[in-house]
């Protein structure tokens, strides 16, 4: 069966007529922010404090995006006749953004959970140049990171969350014992320094007067 000449014309004009009477869905960025979903891949945010220089992220990045400069410095013993330490410090930590493709492999195999994921995606530059970012401005996006995700109700407690918790529990309990007054004495006892404050208000008696009493008794008896 042919075609109605001009029925493709009217459903062209059905569907614009529906979509007219239909409010417009269009955000006016940037006046208006976008609401992006929670694991949206934006930015990598660097938490520069778990960062050991492991060169991890860098060797497993598949576009060599990662620049990473560090040098070693020598820590003194802390105990006598202990040896000195060594640890890596790092002095650049840079991400070539017109280079990564966002594939994550980098935050994925970072051992520390040095790297996160930042929604944040304003970082647009006019010279290519400029989209290499170092660590201070990774360091920015870091707190544009958001929480993680609530745990299900019937999940296991963490053990790092369950240990702290229990150190924290003995510490309190040990302090409410030291806090606590000592228990009172139960009723009719007296403790050995009430016995002595006692005997030391007691006046004391002469040693012929407590004699006199103890031989009196007999000399009765005798008359």
């Amino acid at each position: 069966m042919a075609p109605i000449p001009g029925s493709g014309l009217a459903k062209g004009l059905a569907v614009t007529l529906r979509t007219m009477t239909k409010k417009p869905v269009t955000d006016q960025y940037p006046d208006t922010q976008p609401a992006l979903p929670p694991r949206t891949r934006g930015v990598i945010g660097l938490f520069e404090e778990n960062c050991t220089v492991c060169m991890l992220c860098a060797r497993e990045c598949p576009d060599w995006c990662i620049y990473i400069d560090s040098h070693k410095e020598t820590i003194p013993a802390t105990t006598p006749g202990g040896r000195e330490r060594s640890r890596n410090v790092l002095d650049r930590f840079a991400i070539d953004f017109s280079l990564c493709m966002y594939c994550g492999i980098c935050i994925e195999v970072c051992p520390f959970d040095a790297l996160f994921w930042s929604p944040e995606f304003e970082y647009a530059e006019t010279d290519i140049r400029d989209l290499t970012h170092e660590r201070d401005k990774l360091r920015e996006w870091m707190w544009t990171v958001p929480a993680p995700p609530a745990l299900d109700p019937g999940a296991e407690e963490p053990k790092e969350l369950a240990a702290a918790r229990k150190t924290a529990e003995k510490l309190a309990a040990a302090q409410a014992a030291e806090a606590a007054p000592p228990p009172a004495p139960p009723a009719g006892t007296e403790s050995h320094a009430d016995e002595q404050a006692r005997a030391a208000e007691s006046p004391a008696r002469p040693a012929g007067e407590s004699q006199q009493q103890t031989d009196r008794p007999r000399q009765e008896g005798g008359e």
